[in-house]
């Protein structure tokens, strides 16, 4: 099926709307309406139509689908949260976007089951959720009316749609939520302290898989210091920008193949120089 070439018209006018000008209401009205075009599109090429092999339908309903799905929650729900965002103080406003991040916790753990299933990329019960045919009305799904056509839903395409989108949100809620932390307190001026003179020369996609592994290990402060935390003291330390870490971090823990690319290219590395100096 060739649905290839509206994928990428699709992130392209993606890209474009979320790299020009407008405030995040208007990014949000203007993405719910160019992601219900794509969907409409993609709609008319899979439905009656049959995959040329089980694995191919997997696949679409898996991977592709929930690709631009979880875009139109993620606007949906964005500009739920964006409109009715207190305009107080700095504090009430943590207050609100922290509640929201945690209703979308809440459901991570209401679907702990299918949500450890899927992040771990296990396969054995895909042709029971990512195949027509096979629905399970106990699921708590999006109520979006695309959700109605048998031939262009399967029963849990909705929820990896609905976890990568509110993946999406908790980043984009917790950068926010630093903003405001800074504005609160100013962060310390480091500018006069003696700079450092060493440069991270690799790429910020390593550091930010080290840095999380360093966090995940318990291994600095016993484990007391946050991710903001580190990520500041790398920042200083290698003379470099992270930007946004926690969205780099979902892309980490999407990649198809090895999740932990460095951290195994270091392994390699190290066992290479001890082996060459046993020799």
């Amino acid at each position: 099926m060739k649905y290839q070439k509206l994928l990428s018209e699709f992130e392209g006018q993606l890209d474009a709307l979320e790299s020009g000008g407008g405030d995040v209401l208007f990014k949000a009205e203007k993405g719910i309406v160019l992601v219900e075009k794509s969907i409409r599109k993609l709609q008319k090429e899979i439905t009656g139509k049959t995959f040329a092999a089980q694995a191919d339908e997997i696949y679409f309903f898996k991977h592709v689908k929930p690709q631009i799905f979880s875009k139109l929650i993620y606007y949906v729900k964005l500009f739920n949260i964006e409109s009715k965002r207190p305009r107080g103080n700095n504090a009430a406003q943590i207050k609100y976007l922290q509640h929201q991040i945690d209703k979308f916790q809440t459901f991570f753990n209401d679907n702990l089951e299918f949500y450890n299933y899927y992040r771990r990329g296990a396969m054995s019960l895909d042709e029971q959720y990512f195949v027509r045919g096979n629905r399970d009305l106990r699921l708590p799904l999006e109520s979006f009316h695309f959700l109605i056509d048998d031939q262009f839903s399967t029963c849990q395409d909705g929820t990896v749609a609905t976890i990568m989108a509110y993946d999406m949100l908790i980043v984009y809620l917790r950068k926010e939520v630093d903003d405001l932390n800074n504005t609160l307190e100013p962060p310390k001026n480091i500018a006069m302290e003696k700079p450092s003179k060493l440069f991270w020369t690799g790429s910020k996609t390593d550091l930010i898989e080290l840095l999380y592994a360093l966090h995940a290990s318990n291994s600095i402060n016993s484990g007391t210091v946050d991710i903001k935390g580190l990520a500041s003291h790398f920042e200083h330390f290698y003379n470099i920008d992270l930007g946004n870490y926690y969205h780099t971090f979902i892309d980490i823990r999407s990649r198809k193949t090895s999740k932990t690319r460095f951290l195994d290219k270091l392994i390699e590395m190290l066992n290479r120089r001890m082996e060459s100096l046993d020799e």
